[in-house]
C-alpha cells in the first residue's frame, strides 16, 4: 500500500502541475517565527527556479544558489518540507504529460485526484462554521466594525490575519517586507472600519488555521464572509471543496446556477478576504491549468502541494 499510496501522491503532484508538498504539515512552533519564514522563502524560490528551468535539468546547486542555500542545506531543506528530494520533484515535472492528457479529457484529473485521495475522514479539512454580514454592513463598507490585525508566521510566508468580535474575517499573506502593503490591501475592502493591532487575539486564530492538530469538528473555527450576496454564495461554494480536490469556475458557476457566470464568478474567488481557509485556491482553470492567485502563483503552488502532502502521508 506504501508503494501505491506514494504513486498516487507524485500523480497527484504531476496534474496539480508542479506541485511539492510537505511532510510534516505542524506549524513550526512560535519562538521561531523567523526560521518558518526563511525555510518558507527558501522553498519557493527553489520551486519557482525549478518550475521555470526543469527543461534544462538544471544541476542541484543552480537551484540552492537560486534558492539562497547550500545544495545541502537545500537537499534537507525540501526533503523535510516537500516530503521528497529536488532532484525528484524535477523529475515529476519532466513527466509532465498529464497537462496534456488534461486538454483531451476533463475527467483525468478527477481520476488522478481520486486514486488513492478520497476517504471519508477527508471530507473536510478544516471544521469551519461561518456566517455572514448583512448587506447593509458591507455596503457601509464596514462602518461600526471594529477589527484587529497581526502579523503571523505561516507555512506560506507572513499571515495577515484579521479578527472581528464574530470570528476571522481575513486571511492574506505577504513575503518579508510586503507586510504594509498587503494589510492595506485588506483594509481597502472595509474602509470603513476601524482597525487595531492586536497579535495575541490574532496569534489564537492563526494558529487554529495552521496548526492541523487543532483542526477539530466538536470546536469548528467561525468564520465571517463580508462581501456582496454573490460574493457570498461563490465563497460558500468554496467551502464544500475538500482537501485533495479540486475545480474550475465553471463547475462553480453551474453549482449556483448561474452557468454564464464564469468570469463573474472568477472575480468573486479573486476578492475571497479569508485564503486558505476558504480554498479559492483549489479553483483551476477550465483546462486544469493553474491560474492566477491574488498572493501569488508560487503561493497557490506551495498550498496544494501542502494538502497534498498530509493526504499522501495519511
Amino acid at each position: 500500500m506504501a508503494g501505491r499510496r506514494r504513486t498516487s501522491y507524485i500523480l497527484a503532484m504531476m496534474t496539480l502541475a508542479k506541485i511539492p508538498a510537505p511532510a510534516d504539515s505542524r506549524m513550526t512552533q512560535p519562538d521561531a517565527p523567523g526560521a518558518a519564514l526563511r525555510d518558507y522563502d527558501a522553498v519557493r524560490r527553489a520551486i519557482a527556479f525549478i518550475s521555470e528551468n526543469w527543461r534544462s535539468q538544471p544541476a542541484i546547486a543552480a537551484t540552492a544558489d537560486a534558492a539562497g542555500v547550500t545544495p545541502d542545506e537545500l537537499h534537507h531543506l525540501f526533503r523535510r518540507w516537500a516530503g521528497l528530494t529536488p532532484k525528484l520533484f524535477m523529475q515529476a515535472l519532466t513527466l509532465d504529460h498529464a497537462k496534456r492528457l488534461l486538454r483531451k479529457s476533463a475527467s483525468v484529473l478527477d481520476a488522478a485526484l481520486d486514486s488513492g485521495l478520497s476517504g471519508p475522514g477527508r471530507l473536510h479539512d478544516l471544521f469551519v462554521t461561518h456566517e455572514a454580514m448583512s448587506p447593509g454592513e458591507w455596503k457601509n463598507g464596514g462602518s461600526g466594525m471594529k477589527l484587529a490585525f497581526g502579523f503571523h508566521p505561516s507555512p506560506f510566508g507572513i499571515a495577515i490575519v484579521i479578527a472581528s468580535d464574530r470570528g476571522l474575517a481575513g486571511l492574506a499573506f505577504a513575503d518579508g517586507g510586503d507586510e504594509q502593503a498587503a494589510l492595506a490591501d485588506m483594509k481597502r475592502r472595509w474602509p470603513n472600519a476601524a482597525y487595531v493591532e492586536d497579535a495575541a487575539r490574532t496569534g489564537a486564530l492563526a494558529q487554529r488555521v495552521f496548526d492541523t492538530r487543532l483542526w477539530r469538528a466538536d470546536q469548528p473555527l467561525r468564520v465571517v464572509l463580508i462581501g456582496t450576496d454573490f460574493e457570498v454564495r461563490v465563497w460558500q461554494t468554496l467551502l464544500r471543496i475538500p482537501m485533495g480536490k479540486v475545480t474550475t469556475y465553471s463547475t462553480i458557476a453551474a453549482s449556483i446556477d448561474r452557468p454564464t457566470a464564469s468570469r463573474a464568478v472568477g472575480a468573486a474567488v479573486g476578492k475571497n478576504p479569508v485564503s486558505f481557509v476558504v480554498p479559492c485556491h483549489r479553483v483551476l482553470g477550465k483546462s486544469g491549468a493553474l491560474t492566477g492567485y491574488h498572493w501569488g502563483i508560487t503561493r497557490k503552488h506551495a498550498m496544494l502541494g501542502w494538502e497534498a502532502g498530509r493526504i499522501g502521508l495519511e
